[in-house]
């Protein structure tokens, strides 16, 4: 399960080499996941997984680290000055909405250019591969969460020879759909809001996944599986550490508040999913010993008929950061310095800076697409995994 949280994917890709290029080899032959799920950056890793499924373990971690360790702002963002003077236009819904929608383009609205993104899509995920890897059940299904704008649900697209839409039609918030994956699906579920455009599939426009589900869980639950590896974006505070108390006015800045929105939308589901498994756990665990071996048998009866799919036991594995990646955003950008990235690119990330207290930047977390902190941030992962291979080389081979 592979979240969203725009840069910050540089440390899920520090996970994915640690797998890559440690774990695999310890692993059964041929060794793959049945299920990929992935949310916005989560949803091109995703997407990689399942393209170079046939390449050895050595590569796969190359190419990664190539694209992260070398990553520019402008190979993901590009702003002209045109796109910062029209802001407050395209806020009112013209300028550049306007001109895309005579057009009939494919993307509307967003502050940048997504050409950039684009590109990196295309080049750096084999997709000539993966419709081969997928009819070979290498991995089992694809799935990929994109937002719909028109209603603002999710919607799973999934594709491979384990994808099953049906349970989903017991859900009123959620949607999904066997699709053929392509480069779009993947830009859309990317797409933040505001920053990058919608991107139309079909006749229907969708952004990024992890306003409603940054960690997918949901696809992976529900297609039956029971043993889930999680990649988190979010630090989890240690015990008895104690939060800062801003002053009123950090507090009264948009983009701390914009930073600390993100937050709330991204990547704070993820620990309610994780209790809302284990107390499903504990349930059937109670509930066997109270009521006899029959018990989970007898309650799925009741549970099939409402939500389409069986509880059962399930076990978790979650990686999350051991630093906080917006500390190390700003430590990053206190280093390199705006002027590095180029005068546009660096208007941008310095507007995402304003108003953030020291040794904080949530926001510019999301935006810095540099290798001044990427890199960082994939070694951070790489240590993180490393700490815990024997337990992921355990979840994974039993």
């Amino acid at each position: 399960m592979l979240s969203g949280g725009g840069a910050r994917g540089a440390y899920e890709a520090g996970v994915l080499a640690h797998l890559f290029e440690e774990v695999y080899p310890q692993l059964p032959a041929g060794f793959e996941f049945d299920v990929v799920s992935g949310t916005s950056v989560g949803a091109l890793h995703a997407a990689y997984l399942a393209a170079s499924a046939h390449f050895d373990a050595g590569p796969r971690a190359d190419r990664l680290d190539e694209t992260w360790r070398e990553m520019r702002v402008g190979d993901v963002l590009r702003v002209s000055a045109g796109d910062l003077l029209g802001v407050p236009l395209r806020a009112l819904g013209v300028s550049r909405l306007a001109r895309r929608l005579r057009a009939g383009a494919e993307v509307i609205g967003g502050l940048v250019d997504i050409a950039p993104l684009e590109r990196l899509v295309d080049e750096r995920i084999p997709w000539e591969h993966l419709r081969a890897n997928l009819a070979r059940s290498t991995p089992g299904v694809l799935c990929v969460s994109c937002t719909q704008v028109r209603t603002g649900l999710v919607h799973v697209f999934m594709d491979g020879n384990l994808a099953d839409p049906s349970p989903w039609s017991f859900d009123p918030n959620a949607t999904a759909a066997l699709d053929e994956i392509t480069p779009r699906h993947v830009r859309a579920s990317a797409a933040i809001p505001f920053f990058f455009p919608a991107v139309r599939i079909g006749d229907r426009y969708y952004l990024d996944g992890g306003l409603r589900m940054n960690t997918p869980l949901s696809p992976a639950l529900r297609l039956g599986c029971e043993r889930l590896l999680i990649i988190g974006l979010k630090h989890l505070a240690e015990p008895g550490e104690t939060m800062p108390i801003y002053p009123e006015e950090v507090i009264a800045q948009p983009a701390f508040l914009l930073g600390k929105v993100m937050n709330s939308l991204m990547l704070d589901r993820l620990e309610y999913d994780l209790q809302r498994v284990d107390l499903v756990n504990a349930l059937i665990e109670q509930g066997e010993q109270t009521f006899g071996a029959d018990f989970l048998e007898k309650i799925n009866v009741a549970v099939r008929a409402q939500r389409g799919a069986d509880y059962r036991r399930v076990t978790t594995l979650a990686l999350h950061p051991s630093k906080d990646l917006g500390a190390l955003a700003s430590s990053s950008y206190a280093k390199q310095g705006a002027r590095s990235l180029g005068l546009l690119p660096s208007l941008l990330t310095s507007m995402a800076q304003l108003g953030a207290p020291e040794g904080e930047a949530d926001l510019l977390s999301y935006l810095l697409f540099d290798r001044s902190f990427t890199e960082p941030a994939m070694d951070l992962g790489r240590k993180d995994a490393r700490a815990r291979t024997s337990e992921i080389v355990d979840l994974l081979s039993s």
